[in-house]
């Protein structure tokens, strides 16, 4: 189902995973990745969205660190290279990759012209920011982290919806709060909170796996882009 493709901008390039699904015309989605890089998990939910009839790319947005990046959550060596590459991502750059990608998806044969985006954990962030600074149509946050950080940032009114664990470990309550209080009440944005879930709950295999809550969320999400897209 899947296969990669390459994208260019002004510095370089960059590989994407792609995977396609069996409809001759369909919504494409960015799939964001979290801090372990384009790895198996972000891969399967790019098929699982193809499965869903969307088209959808994964780019590899630690392509100026490292290109080509797979870690898990699974090994203390891991986890500590995945959080290296947090600390030295740039966000603003990785924001206009994700406006390249969208408009390389447009290319595709297949492809309708609209275009989401879904994102986990740094993931989660960068969707916020691809709705207030790039054109992708209709996007969706888990468990981002640093949102409330970016709040002030106008999204527009374009659909927004952001999943959060209420036991997340990587956005403590008061960061909640300030997000719930900013973002709350903002045309176009839907907020939704998962009792006793942490970061994470959504990946699959992981260790703060949670298949009800992860199950809800994943129909809330497809439910949002077939009313959006």
């Amino acid at each position: 189902m899947g296969e990669s493709t390459t994208i260019e901008v002004e510095d370089g390039r960059f590989n994407a995973y792609v995977a396609h699904p069996a409809v001759q015309s369909a919504p494409a989605i960015v799939v964001i990745q979290e801090i372990f890089g384009v790895n198996a998990v972000m891969r399967g939910i790019a098929d699982k969205l193809a499965a869903e009839g969307c088209l959808a790319l994964c780019p590899d947005l630690f392509w100026r660190i490292e290109p080509g990046i797979e870690l898990s959550d699974r090994t203390e060596a891991d986890m500590k290279r995945a959080f290296e590459f947090f600390a030295a991502f740039d966000v603003d750059r990785g924001v206009k990759d994700i406006a390249a990608t969208i408009g390389h998806a447009r290319t595709f044969r297949g492809a309708s012209g609209a275009v989401g985006a879904v994102g986990f954990c740094l993931g989660g962030l960068l969707a916020f920011l691809a709705a207030a600074r790039t054109p992708a149509q209709a996007c969706v946050a888990f468990y981002g982290v640093g949102i409330d950080r970016h709040a002030g940032e106008a999204t527009g009114g374009k659909p927004l919806m952001l999943h959060i664990a209420e036991k997340d470990q990587f956005v403590p309550p008061a960061a909640q709060r300030a997000m719930i209080s900013a973002l709350g009440e903002r045309p176009g944005i839907t907020l939704h909170s998962y009792p006793g879930c942490d970061h994470a709950f959504a990946r699959e295999g992981g260790e703060n796996y949670d298949p009800a809550a992860a199950d809800l969320a994943w129909k809330r999400t497809m439910d949002f882009f077939a009313g959006n897209l």
